[in-house]
């Protein structure tokens, strides 16, 4: 098969999609593989690193998805990247489709590409393994810009999350205790300040409960609940997560208004809609905006300002699937792993995801139904 790694092209995006270590084990079983001229320098990884291990460096991103049976990157395509998507064509990256750009579902449709979506790859315990290191990435950064962003310079209320004796310290509301709400607790603890979870789930609750040793409280999620601590909170995060599908907004833009100005809202589900009502998606060029005095900070590739960590964890788990489709090809692949179909969004001009479908207003066709129409 031949793979293509382009450059990513979103505003300081400079994860790369495939690492050398990746390349070698596709070119020592017999693929080829395309990468785009500095697509890992961003990542400390310059060209000559991957042609060490095999690859062809191509100078120009047309090439490379002209080229390519399967391309491999890190966020979903933009708008300059519709026109060099090709018909048939594999894409294995995030998607998001629910939370980005309607045009992107269309022009997978109607090219009939088969987009395989890293954040709905998922084993049969539940668990999202090419989901997980990013949202352990974006976790512990939430709390970081959350406490720069609370600094009066950066529009916040000028607290200093972890006090200092004699004064209170900063007060944190995690909204969801998944691997995103978890690690933000954790940095947050261990800044030393007053940090609450919410989550619907006892079982979870339970389980951060031991965790934390009483270091942090844990809150069961309703209406109220979210209320009450939103509006005593200095630093909300938002990491609530349904997989494929548009989040749920479960503070209102009413309860922002309610909260004290210069508070600060992280949201780290905005790259699936968000799920603070007043939130919408920013670029690290401009990362914040305020609303009712609130300071929002809402970028949709958090891990894209720290590369050379998460290009190495991103690709750690994308890996083995890549070599598997390279290696059976796109079906056989497909057939043989279960997890690996949960990932298949769109394939042969449907949608294959139940929750995309229903978000985006297209029919759903399971995706066994879509693979026995295949011409």
């Amino acid at each position: 098969m031949i793979v293509g790694v382009p450059k990513e092209i979103k505003t300081r995006e400079y994860r790369v999609g495939m690492v050398p270590a990746g390349v070698r084990a596709l070119t020592i079983a017999g693929h080829t593989v395309l990468v785009e001229t500095n697509a890992g320098v961003g990542s400390g990884i310059p060209d000559s690193e991957y042609q060490r291990v095999g690859a062809q460096i191509i100078t120009t991103a047309d090439e490379v998805w002209k080229r390519a049976e399967m391309i491999v990157k890190v966020k979903e395509p933009i708008a300059p990247e519709y026109e060099r998507m090709q018909p048939g064509q594999i894409v294995y990256t995030y998607f998001h489709l629910a939370g980005v750009d309607p045009e992107l579902t269309k022009t997978l449709i109607k090219k009939k590409v088969t987009a395989v979506a890293y954040e709905t790859l998922q084993l049969d315990d539940g668990s999202l393994p090419l989901l997980k290191p990013m949202s352990e990435v974006a976790g512990k950064m939430a709390i970081q810009v959350g406490a720069a962003c609370l600094e009066k310079a950066h529009g916040g209320k000028g607290i200093l999350l972890g006090g200092v004796p004699g004064v209170r310290r900063g007060r944190v509301a995690v909204i969801g205790g998944g691997v995103v709400g978890l690690c933000a607790a954790k940095v947050a603890v261990g800044m030393g300040a007053e940090v609450t979870i919410l989550d619907v789930n006892l079982e979870r609750l339970t389980y951060l409960d031991d965790v934390f040793l009483g270091r942090a409280q844990t809150l069961a999620s309703d209406t109220e609940s979210i209320a009450r601590t939103v509006r005593e909170s200095d630093l909300v995060i938002g990491g609530v997560l349904i997989p494929g599908g548009k989040a749920p907004k479960l503070v209102s833009r009413e309860l922002i208004g309610e909260m004290e100005p210069g508070s600060v809202v992280v949201d780290v589900a905005v790259d699936q809609g968000g799920c603070i009502e007043t939130c919408k998606p920013t670029t690290h060029d401009n990362p914040t905006f305020t609303v009712s005095d609130v300071v929002h900070y809402c970028v949709a590739n958090m891990p894209g300002a720290v590369p050379q960590t998460s290009t190495f964890a991103l690709t750690n788990t994308t890996r083995p699937y890549s070599r598997k489709i390279a290696d059976l090809g796109l079906v056989e692949a497909i057939k043989s792993d279960r997890a690996l179909q949960r990932a298949i969004n769109t394939y042969n001009g449907h949608i294959t995801y139940e929750a995309v479908a229903k978000d985006m207003g297209y029919d759903y066709v399971p995706l066994m139904d879509a693979l026995g129409g295949k011409k």
